[in-house]
């Protein structure tokens, strides 16, 4: 089983994005998603954007991830 992680892009350069999911900030690869931007939403999977979501979307995972914990 896959687990991708909410992330929101704080930083682009080069195809790599700073990303800070629930305040760890990490670099990661952005090379699937066009036109990324900060303060986009990405779900984050093996240290990659592997798609764009919406801010209600990282609301959404984020409790359901507190549940499972």
């Amino acid at each position: 089983m896959c687990v991708g992680l909410p992330a929101r892009v704080v930083n682009m350069k080069d195809g790599k994005a700073v990303v800070d999911a629930s305040g760890a900030k990490r670099e990661i690869s952005a090379d699937l998603i066009e036109n990324l931007e900060p303060g986009d939403y990405v779900m984050v999977h093996a240290g990659i954007a592997i798609a764009k979501i919406t801010s209600d979307d990282e609301e959404e995972t984020d409790e359901l991830l507190e549940d499972l914990l």
